[in-house]
């Protein structure tokens, strides 16, 4: 018999099966499509086939061809989307959607602060996918497996208070060309992000495993002991500084849960107005006079973390042409940063004066 078991995922990468089947040592010579049918569930040919034309099923780690016949001892990795046919249980629900790219494979939505992406606790409508079911009530999306919920179309994903770019499949094979480019860590993602503090390195690093937080499961945190957590890298480039506070770019080079608010946090960099991570709070100047008043006032206009998704890169499942998509800052993002340059602005006439 051939053992199954899971590969290590990220949050991105979670959304789909992967798995390494080591094959039996008496296992009999059989086309690879047929000896996977009969070992994964609810998996058709078909899916198969696109999965290993794609390369997303690997045997001792090389490409192969639809014909190739399994042998005693090879080792089968998959990264294959659940069942696109299975039903889900989510209701359609009439959300307007800002889409800046469709066809028939893929869509690019631009989605706001504040819409959680899929149904969850406390969360069971008002989500990305309600809109997604309603928008393709004629159209079967694919459907991805999470540890809890079915996900219809989504290829990744991002925090319910951050704002940008999202990538939706349309198709199954789309669904499995894009997971494979997850999976690689080629998909370019970029965020821009205001965080506390003097960020004094024009560009950096910061590299450490990200797992739950031992006493808060809310929230992630940052270990250094190789067997906690999972690795995570990210870059930054600072954009401008604010004097109290940076302008960031940042490029994730893998993709945990909350990656950039932890990351940045454990840097001693807390994102602005980041609720769950404490930059809700004045970290850097002080706390009394018109300062605190002109960040209180900040912090209205943008009731949320400072992060914004704005630009994907990634090749297209049907043509391979490279698609690249940029989202501007929304308005409250944009109009927190005039205000911090007003400060600033206003700080340099004071020193002139004096």
């Amino acid at each position: 018999m051939a053992s199954i078991k899971s590969m290590d995922l990220e949050p991105s990468d979670e959304l789909y099966e992967h798995q390494r089947i080591k094959c039996d040592p008496k296992q009999a010579l059989i086309r690879i499509d047929k000896f996977l049918i009969d070992k994964l569930e609810k998996v058709s040919r078909n899916r198969i086939q696109n999965a290993i034309k794609i390369g997303c099923i690997l045997v001792n780690n090389g490409e192969i061809k639809s014909n190739y016949k399994v042998k005693p001892g090879d080792e089968i990795s998959l990264v294959l989307p659940s069942d696109p046919n299975e039903e889900s249980a989510m209701s359609p629900e009439d959300i307007p959607l800002d889409i800046l790219y469709e066809d028939n494979h893929i869509m690019v939505i631009n989605k706001p602060a504040g819409m959680v992406v899929h149904p969850g606790t406390g969360n069971n409508s008002g989500t990305l996918v309600n809109a997604l079911l309603y928008h393709f009530q004629h159209h079967t999306l694919p459907l991805l497996k999470g540890n809890k919920e079915d996900r219809p179309g989504l290829v990744h994903r991002i925090d319910k208070d951050t704002s940008g770019l999202i990538l939706i499949a349309k198709s199954d094979y789309a669904m499995t060309h894009l997971a494979k480019q997850f999976f690689d860590h080629t998909i370019e993602r970029e965020y821009i992000a205001l965080v506390w503090g003097d960020v004094d390195a024009p560009s950096g690093t910061i590299t450490g495993n990200i797992g739950r937080h031992e006493k808060d499961r809310r929230q992630m945190s940052v270990f250094h002991d190789e067997e906690r957590g999972k690795h995570a890298v990210t870059h930054y480039e600072v954009i401008e500084k604010l004097y109290y506070v940076t302008l960031l770019k940042c490029h994730l080079e893998t993709g945990r849960t909350h990656q950039i608010r932890v990351h940045m946090k454990h840097a001693g960099h807390t994102l602005f107005n980041d609720l769950r991570y404490g930059g809700d709070r004045i970290l850097k100047g002080t706390i009394f006079s018109k300062y605190k008043q002109f960040v209180d006032n900040c912090m209205v206009i943008m009731p949320r973390q400072a992060l914004h998704a704005r630009s994907l890169g990634f090749i297209h499942p049907e043509t391979l042409e490279k698609m690249y998509f940029e989202s501007n800052l929304p308005s409250d993002f944009a109009d927190v940063l005039v205000k911090w340059r007003g400060y600033v602005s206003s700080r340099k006439d004071l020193m002139i004066e004096d």
